[in-house]
């Protein structure tokens, strides 16, 4: 068996069956990609356009393909058509855009509103009462070619295992405060949050979807 087999038969047993696992394979070559398949892996995440295409149109095609990164509105034809799932919706101008592009390609998109959750001001998202004001001015003008599925968030990067909690206690408790609200947003089920430092935390605390590179990969050889 090899590491990254065994990498994610340990990580399926400790996420059980309610959790998902996006095998985030950014920087990583496509033999790696294929070792992680051929174990059965299916749901995959990348970061970047041009990347996130490439692997898409040279890998099997009942890979499942998540975009985790952030994505600017000139490069949405690079992911819109191929993803499963956009984790970063992180602005109102992104969100459009998507919808426009949907509109145009006769596309459902389906996407994570991306919430600022952490320390860094180096993250991105939407803060929590901006999210809610969106969703409340997306009753009376619902969204066509989008479909709102949950919400992403990203810890602090810290040791600190309470700061982290705080942040993914409050990124669920506002998902549940939102699925309450919005009975009307069918879809809305994800919780993606967690990756390789603090994915137990975030499961314990209600992530739906986790994203995991490193443990699975080993440390990756980052490209300009």
């Amino acid at each position: 068996m090899s590491s990254i087999e065994q990498n994610i038969k340990e990580l399926k047993q400790q996420l059980g069956p309610s959790v998902k696992l996006v095998a985030v394979s950014k920087f990583q070559p496509n033999e790696k990609i294929m070792e992680a398949y051929n174990a059965g892996q299916r749901l995959f995440g990348e970061n970047r356009p041009q990347e996130f295409e490439q692997k898409v149109k040279s890998l099997p095609e009942d890979i499942q393909w998540h975009f985790v990164g952030h994505l600017q509105t000139n490069k949405i034809k690079m992911v819109a058509p191929y993803a499963a799932l956009i984790h970063s919706v992180d602005s109102e101008k992104l969100l459009f855009e998507l919808e426009k592009f949907g509109a145009q390609n006769n596309l459902n998109i389906k996407c994570l509103l991306e919430i600022f959750i952490a320390k860094e001001q180096t993250k991105q998202g939407f803060t929590f009462s901006e999210a809610e004001e969106l969703l409340e001015r997306l009753r009376t003008a619902p969204l066509k070619n989008v479909t709102l599925c949950g919400v992403m968030g990203m810890a602090t990067l810290t040791k600190d295992k309470e700061q982290i909690s705080k942040e993914f206690t409050q990124l669920y408790s506002f998902f549940s405060r939102i699925k309450q609200r919005h009975l009307h947003l069918s879809e809305f089920k994800e919780v993606s949050m967690g990756m390789s430092e603090d994915f137990p935390i975030a499961c314990r605390l209600g992530a739906s979807i986790v994203r995991i590179g490193t443990k699975i990969f080993g440390e990756r050889e980052y490209k300009e």
